[in-house]
Formats: C-alpha cells, structure tokens, sequence
C-alpha cells in the first residue's frame, strides 16, 4: 500500500482538514450519545486514497481498492493508487454499500429517495468490468442499504426514514433467494441514536455484525438473537468513518470505509486492546 497516505502526514488545507477530524477521533467522544451510547475505543484510521467516488461505501481486497459513489465504482491499484476503470449503468440510481465475496463485488442498489422503494442487488464480473443486476426484489420492505452473504445465507438491510426509521430490517434469505427465513429489527436505543436516518452500511465480523451510522464516527455491534425478532446491542465502537458502507479489508484485518466530506477511502485497524 506505499501509495496510500499513511496518517497523519502533510496535506493540504482543504485535506487538513479532513486529516484532523481523524486525528480528533479519540478526543471527541460525542458521535453517538443521543440516546445513551456511549461509544468505546475501537477503529482507527491509518491509511488514506483520495478519490472524487468516495460519496456512498469503499470495498477492497488484496489488490485493488473500490470507491463507490451513488452512480459509479471506481476501481484503484492498491499499490499505486492508479485508477484502473469505472463501472456504472444507465438505470443505475443508488449504490449504498458493497460486498466481496468470490471475486465478485455485489452491490446495494434501490430507488431512495424515490417512493415505492424498488431494490436490488448489482454486481461486478471482474471478468467483464460490468454493473449487472444480480438479483431483484419483488415489494421489498425498504429501500436496500447493505447485504452480505455468510455461509447459505443473504442478509440484506431495508431502511426507511424519518419518523418511519424504526421500521428499518435486516431480513435473512436462502442462498437463492428463493425463500425468506426471518426478520428482525434494530433495538430502539439504536434507531433513536440515528437522527432520523439508518445503518447505512454493515458486515459480519465473527458472530456478530457491526453496523454504520448514516454520518456519525461509530459502529453498533449487533448479535443476531437464537431466536426472537430483535437484534441485540453489544457494544458501540468509535470509529474514523462518519457514517456510510464499510466493508471488511483482508489485507489488514481491519476496515474500510469512506469520509464523505473529504472524498477520501480510509482504511482502519482495531485500536489497542479492541
């Protein structure tokens, strides 16, 4: 990664900036306490990739790094920083978060803010470079912000907004999609700390899921229940990304994520202890 900037380092004023909202990260716990979270240490920020896409979610894996913004993912040589090609569609309208899995990148797409929410999962065949609709939903319950595939199964969030947040799920689904298996809910503690958005972006991360903010410098690690139709709050983690998708990087073990402020892709590991 010698072309990713390392924090901190020189930049300019503009990216000062930007630089220092990182660097403030572990003296301003105040992201995530409208509702009495109150976050602990968890991700910092220690590498950064400049690009005008980093609007919506990053993704990455050992070699290539993507910025994904609400129309194009822009595709980056992880060593060098250099792009390497941009995909879009001419119907595409949306793109929340994304996801490797098998070579593939599968992407979060919906209608938002367009109503009745239409969604749909898009996905990127390194083999042709081209957004193809992967699977699309009949009367979803929410627009589609992130999904993710673990083991036989997709889970995929629907959000909603506004004094409709509550009504937010996360549903899970057969390897197909050919049958629903449950829905749960996000606890009350955690739509009420969402200023009226959602969980713009999330991830399983061992048996657990780790769940973004739409804007704020925090995660929600989240335990699926045995049963019951209510995700449970473990803890809330600081973290260097204000909100949108994240996606777990394989080169370091950690995160990554986008400022959407600065345009930049920010690349975390757990902080000491974590």
């Amino acid at each position: 990664m010698v072309a990713m900037k390392r924090l901190p380092a020189h930049h300019t004023a503009s990216v000062w900036r930007c630089r220092a909202a990182v660097a403030l990260l572990s003296i301003w716990p105040v992201d995530a306490v409208a509702a009495g979270i109150t976050p602990r240490d968890g991700y910092t920020a220690v590498a950064a990739l400049s690009s005008p896409h980093a609007v919506q979610a990053a993704a990455a894996d050992r070699d290539t790094v993507y910025a994904i913004s609400s129309t194009v993912v822009a595709r980056y040589d992880r060593c060098t920083a250099r792009l390497l090609d941009v995909a879009t569609g001419p119907d595409t309208r949306h793109l929340n978060s994304g996801f490797l899995h098998d070579g593939r990148l599968y992407l979060a797409h919906s209608n938002y803010p367009e109503s009745p929410p239409e969604s749909d999962i898009r996905m990127i065949d390194p083999a042709t470079g081209r957004l193809e609709v992967f699977h699309r939903f009949t009367d979803p319950p929410g627009s589609l912000v992130w999904c993710v595939k673990r083991e036989e199964a997709w889970w995929c969030c629907f959000a909603h907004y506004g004094a409709e947040n509550h009504r937010t799920m996360l549903v899970q689904y057969s390897e197909g999609f050919d049958r629903e298996i449950r829905r749960v809910r996000f606890p009350a503690k955690v739509v009420a700390d969402w200023d009226g958005m959602s969980g713009s972006g999330g991830l399983w991360m061992g048996d657990t899921l780790l769940v973004s903010h739409h804007h704020h410098r925090v995660l929600y690690r989240l335990a699926v229940p045995r049963d019951g139709e209510e995700l449970e709050l473990v803890e809330a983690l600081h973290c260097p990304f204000p909100g949108q998708g994240i996606a777990a990087d394989p080169a370091t073990g950690g995160l990554v994520g986008i400022d959407r402020a600065c345009r930049r892709v920010l690349f975390a590991r757990p902080v000491k202890g974590e």
